[in-house]
């Protein structure tokens, strides 16, 4: 059983004749798995990302999608005029959003700023608030897009541990849209890589966890994504080299 099953989905801005952001992209996630989408700027990855969220509408394609969904995007996206708590429980169902909430906090390590308000907050607690907004819900299916780009380079390792440790605990189906190859093999099962529309890579990542960039094949993946990404190893633009 899948969790995400498009299959021809495609989707176009200004008219029929138009080129598309999506190109008949097709794409099964199976329950529990951690997939991270790369691609440059433009290639479709956010527009990707919103249809499975149910922003975008499926208009060309078929997309078999679970009820329950969630999103972190990269700005945390807190009602300044409610507590962190309030922000936490916001539309959820039923009683309890108190309690749900606060033990959402304790997860993401927040619980002592439950009572606080959002823009008291740095940015790794509201990135974490914000996941905790999306873990109280207990999606199917968790989308996360570029959550981390926006944090300094040791709270953006820290957040990267964290979600892994979530997701191990949680278990949802996750897509990660990254532009960090290392980060993208730092969390992911498997990688796809998008261009122009189209997936042109889809890399099983086999490396053990907790994963270390000095784990043996770590490197050889990373020249692999680089280069569908057409960047070399040292970052540059393969094209422009050439």
């Amino acid at each position: 059983m899948s969790v995400v099953s498009l299959r021809g989905l495609s989707r176009r801005f200004h008219g029929p004749d138009s080129v598309p952001v999506l190109d008949r992209v097709d794409l099964e996630m199976a329950p529990g798995e951690f997939v991270a989408l790369l691609g440059r700027s433009g290639s479709g990855k956010t527009t990707l990302l919103r249809t499975l969220a149910g922003l975008d509408p499926v208009a060309e394609g078929e997309a078999k999608l679970p009820t329950r969904r969630a999103v972190v995007f990269q700005e945390p996206r807190l009602l300044p005029w409610k507590p962190v708590w309030q922000n936490v429980s916001l539309g959820l169902p039923g009683g309890g959003g108190r309690e749900r909430a606060l033990k959402a906090l304790r997860e993401v390590e927040l619980a002592h700023r439950a009572e606080a308000w959002p823009l008291t907050l740095s940015g790794g607690e509201a990135q974490r608030a914000g996941l905790a907004r999306a873990l109280v819900r207990e999606p199917e299916l968790l989308l996360l897009d570029e959550p981390f780009a926006s944090l300094d380079a040791l709270t953006r390792l820290r957040m990267q541990s964290l979600v892994g440790e979530l997701w191990e605990a949680h278990r949802p189906a996750v897509l990660l849209v990254t532009h960090d190859v290392e980060e993208a093999l730092l969390l992911a099962s498997r990688v796809l890589v998008l261009a122009n529309g189209r997936f042109i890579d889809d890399v099983p990542v086999p490396l053990p966890r907790p994963r270390r960039r000095s784990a043996e094949g770590f490197d050889a993946l990373r020249v692999r994504l680089l280069g569908a990404l057409g960047v070399d190893e040292d970052g540059h633009d393969a094209a422009k080299a050439a």
